[in-house]
């Protein structure tokens, strides 16, 4: 049976730094997309999950069928953040405005303009980078926007990388997986859509994000985004 940092392939007293660091090389190396099996991807998050999950020795954590436990004993995940279950289901629809990252050069913007909308809204900008859609309450952001027609950037769909990152501008995403965004980012209203659900019956963002210089260490390369975009 093979350890969680076996996995990882680094030592048990390696640090945090180490640690991430290795998850990202072993994501890379693993990820479906890239060519690795789906068992051995889920096998790595599960392996950094129990490494940073808190309160229980890592070789409690990770059974003997090659299985984390189900990290209901408290908080953990990524600097010990509270990791939250799925949220209940409001039946409330949510209207999603958004807006692509990528025209905010082309007119001068910021995301920071506290009229951001109201610009986009009079700029008459094509549907595909301005516009609105309904999501449902049992869709993420994401598979509200392709379910749309949307191609929206993805990568993993797990959490672990930021190519699916948006900026939530008004509103609340509820974001129960996350293995990727520090904490800075968080604070910044950066959220992944690919796991993210909409709890409020407004929400505003700015998608595409994986342009975001701070986001470059944390992506992985959008395969899936460039197939989709090359069959529409």
């Amino acid at each position: 049976m093979a350890s969680p940092f076996d996995v990882l392939r680094i030592e048990p007293d390696a640090d945090d730094g180490d640690v991430e660091a290795a998850y990202r090389q072993r994501v890379m190396e693993t990820h479906p997309d890239q060519g690795g099996s789906p068992e051995e991807f889920q096998l790595v998050t599960e392996a950094y999950e129990a490494i940073k999950a808190d309160g229980q020795p890592a070789d409690n954590r990770f059974a003997g069928d090659g299985a984390v436990s189900d990290g209901s004993g408290g908080s953990g995940g990524r600097r010990g953040r509270a990791r939250r279950g799925p949220r209940e289901d409001t039946g409330v629809e949510t209207r999603v405005t958004y807006l692509n990252y990528t025209v905010l050069d082309d007119y001068g913007w910021a995301m920071n303009d506290e009229d951001l909308f109201e610009k986009a809204a009079a700029a008459d900008l094509e549907h595909t980078d301005y516009g609105q859609f309904l999501a449902q309450p049992d869709e993420t952001l994401l598979q509200a926007a392709e379910n749309r027609g949307f191609a929206w950037p993805f990568a993993c769909r797990g959490g672990a990388c930021a190519n699916c990152a948006v900026a939530v501008l008004d509103g609340e995403l509820d974001m129960p997986v996350d293995h990727i965004l520090p904490p800075e980012m968080l604070a910044r209203g950066i959220r992944l859509s690919c796991g993210g659900r909409p709890i409020t019956e407004e929400l505003q963002i700015v998608f595409n994000l994986k342009h975001l210089p701070d986001l470059d260490d944390l992506r992985l390369p959008p395969h899936p985004f460039e197939n989709a975009q090359a069959s529409t």
